[in-house]
Formats: structure tokens, C-alpha cells, sequence
């Protein structure tokens, strides 16, 4: 007897990163799990003078290496990181699609800022050159849905596509649309988010929210669940993953990577931090309930990991609100400390990196923690060695979006 389409459980078959910390997911596995950080100074043209001293910065990564030249003339840096991630996600798959019916894959990516560089460098060129000096391309590169469309057109996939407007946590919440597609009888999904925040005019508009850190030591800039802790540092990048229905990926010989097993979502408000505690909370209980999971089957947790202690606070007790006792003594990483918060792609980096730690039962490390000022078991130091079976990975915007994702070994 076949599954029914609500029966269906959605797996992961491919991961692609391309990250600050490495790109393809054995080179981001490598620094994650060693716990190196990649914080720097911020070396962006236009950016050196501006108030923003450290962040996450993807370098070595050659755009006309990884994305034909009729497509990077259309495209921003975050699309141009979309499209690499999405093609080392379609390869590490082995999904094979070009003699299947085109309908069968679909695209779900989200995004935060969309292409700033792209758009901000055609509006220097209207009002320093003329309206005829800006190309047709403006009015689309910049655009949030872009890396959706374009991954789409150049992968021939017309299947259900979507982008997923939900603050940072759309990262998450772009899984779960992508499972929902899958459940509903779409064969694959495509699905991810990469951000390109390191622009002047990106940077200028990040400038505005308080929980951005301007410090400017790498090592002190970012120190989430810390009593140091002074806001957190953006970063480019983020990752692409293949997921499918799990009878049609083990027909098919799959890798079967993770179980994407349950995932709730609330909203609490802009920067309202205290509040945050019970929106993430619910979320937690939404998802174990969704994953049929009880909160002591937690081996480990992913955190959103902000670096405000307002809010480092809230997400530790709600930790203890939707896991009890166990709450406290689960082990707990934010690896995100090394990279930095890549909005959308944030939580999708840690998906990638929970994923690959429950292939290895290794628990990396979080970079530069000091001083814990929070009733968890952060790991620091090295890497930890655990029997996982189950990882929980949490994240939260910056306008009050919350979100949690269970996921399971494959």
C-alpha cells in the first residue's frame, strides 16, 4: 500500500552552502565542526568608512565559474550565491531532471534584503549618466524573488515555486512550504536562501537596527548567550537543499541526508525580545508536536544564537518552557558565532550543519563563547561527540518573526 500525499514524509537528499566558512558542504562541515572563525574586517568597496567594522564575509568565490554569463549580467551577488548553492544541491541529490517531466520540481527560496549591490549600482549610474545608462535588469535583479526565478528558469524546473517573505526566520518557514509541496505530490523541491547584505546601501539600511554589533575586534564583535554580548554581525551566503518524498527518494537510491520532521511558526513583534521567549516557545511545542517528538528526544539544539542579551535570555527560557528540565541540559551550539548571521540564510546554515552533525554524531562547537551567562549547556571548546538522532533548529527576525524545525536522522 503507497502513502497517502499527508503521509508522505519529506526528506533531505541534498545539501549546497556556500558560506563564509567554505563552499560545498564538506568544506563548511570542516571549519564548522573545528569551530574556526572566519569574522573579519569588512574589506567591501564602499564599505571600509562606515560604522559596520566586522561581519562574514564569503571570499574566493568566482561568480563566472559557477553561473553563465547570460545569467550573471541579470542577476545580484545573492542570486549568484543561490544558484551555486542550488547547483552543488542538485549534484550531492544525484537528482537526474532532465528527462523526467519538468512539472515534477519546484523552487521555494526566501530572502531578506534582495539585491542591494545590483540595484544600488544602477541607481548610481541614473542619476550620474542618464536613464539610458541603466539596464533592463534593474527591475528584476533586486528584487526578493529573484533567486527563486531565476534558479527556476535556469534549471528548467516549473514544478511549484514560491519565495518566502518572513523575516529571518523565512529561512525555516521556506522548508516547511517546500515539505507542504512535497506532501501535496510535487516529486522535489529545490529549496533555500543566501543573502548578500555587504553593500554600501545594504549596509546603510542594516545601520538602523539596534542589535547590529559595531564592534570592531572579530573576536569580541559577536558573543551570543554571553555577558559580553553586544549584538551580532551580518554576513553573506546561506544554503540550497534538495528535499522529496522519502518512498521516491529510496526508489531511487537516494542519500537520504535528514527527515525534515515537524516545524511551527508564530510572530511577536519588532525587537520585542521578552515577548520573543513565548512566541519561540510555542513554535518549539508546534514543531515537536508536528514531529511527533517529546521534548526529551532533543539530543541537540541549533540556536538562534542573537547576541543581545535581551533576547539570548528569552530564547534560553523558552528552551526550559517547551523542553522542561531537559531544556537545561541539552547541548546547545550556535557555529554561527564563527560566520555570522546571514539573515535568511542563517537558519539554513544551521539546517545544513545539524543535518550533517546527525550523519556524524559530532556537536561543533560555538566560536568565541565566553563567559555563559544563561542556564544552558552551550558548547564551546570542541567539537562534541553524542548519540543524535534528533536536532532542533531555532531562529528568529529582527521584526519578530519565530520559527523551529525538528529534524531526524535519515
Amino acid at each position: 500500500m503507497t502513502a497517502s500525499r499527508t503521509d508522505r514524509r519529506t526528506v533531505i537528499t541534498g545539501i549546497g552552502v556556500v558560506a563564509p566558512n567554505g563552499v560545498g558542504v564538506d568544506q563548511f562541515w570542516k571549519a564548522t565542526s573545528e569551530g574556526v572563525s572566519v569574522l573579519g574586517p569588512v574589506t567591501r568597496e564602499g564599505c571600509t568608512h562606515l560604522p559596520l567594522r566586522v561581519a562574514g564575509e564569503i571570499h574566493g568565490f568566482d561568480p563566472e565559474t559557477a553561473v553563465e554569463e547570460r545569467y550573471l549580467v541579470q542577476t545580484d551577488r545573492f542570486t549568484h550565491y543561490a544558484m551555486a548553492a542550488a547547483d552543488l544541491a542538485v549534484r550531492d541529490a544525484e537528482l537526474e531532471t532532465g528527462s523526467g517531466s519538468p512539472f515534477a520540481v519546484g523552487v521555494v527560496t526566501a530572502a531578506g534584503s534582495g539585491g542591494g549591490e545590483f540595484g544600488q549600482r544602477e541607481l548610481q549610474h541614473l542619476w550620474a549618466q542618464g536613464p539610458r545608462f541603466v539596464g533592463p535588469y534593474q527591475s528584476i535583479a533586486w528584487f526578493y524573488a529573484a533567486s527563486t526565478g531565476q534558479i527556476s528558469i535556469r534549471g528548467g524546473y516549473k514544478g511549484p515555486c514560491a519565495v518566502v517573505a518572513a523575516d529571518e526566520a523565512g529561512g525555516l518557514d521556506a522548508l516547511a512550504h517546500a515539505a507542504r509541496n512535497v506532501r501535496r505530490g510535487t516529486e522535489a523541491v529545490v529549496v533555500g536562501a543566501t543573502e548578500a547584505p555587504l553593500a554600501p546601501y545594504s549596509i546603510v539600511c542594516q545601520l538602523g537596527y539596534p542589535e547590529l554589533s559595531l564592534a570592531e575586534d572579530p573576536d569580541r564583535a559577536y558573543l551570543p548567550f554571553s555577558s559580553q554580548a553586544r549584538g551580532f554581525t551580518p554576513a553573506e551566503g546561506g544554503a540550497m537543499f534538495v528535499v522529496e518524498d522519502e518512498d521516491s527518494a529510496r526508489r531511487r537510491g537516494a542519500r537520504i541526508r535528514a527527515v525534515l520532521a515537524g516545524h511551527a511558526a508564530t510572530f511577536t513583534g519588532a525587537s520585542r525580545w521578552e515577548e520573543s521567549r513565548h512566541g519561540l516557545a510555542h513554535a518549539i511545542k508546534g514543531a515537536l508536536a508536528e514531529a511527533r517528538c517529546a521534548p526529551d528526544e532533543i539530543d541537540v539544539v541549533f540556536a538562534d544564537a542573537l547576541g543581545v542579551p535581551e533576547a539570548d535570555r528569552a530564547e534560553a527560557l523558552a528552551l526550559t518552557d517547551a523542553l522542561g528540565g531537559h531544556g537545561a541540559r541539552v547541548p546547545v551550539t550556535a557555529p554561527k558565532a564563527g560566520t555570522g548571521r546571514a539573515y535568511c540564510g542563517a537558519p539554513l546554515l544551521d539546517t545544513a550543519a545539524a543535518a550533517v552533525a546527525l550523519e556524524h554524531g559530532l556537536v561543533p562547537p560555538t566560536p568565541h563563547a565566553v563567559d555563559v551567562d544563561h542556564d544552558i549547556d552551550l558548547v564551546t571548546g570542541l567539537a562534541r561527540p553524542a548519540e543524535l538522532r534528533t536536532a532542533l533548529v531555532l531562529s528568529r527576525g529582527l521584526m519578530g518573526c519565530n520559527a523551529a524545525m525538528v529534524l531526524r536522522r535519515g
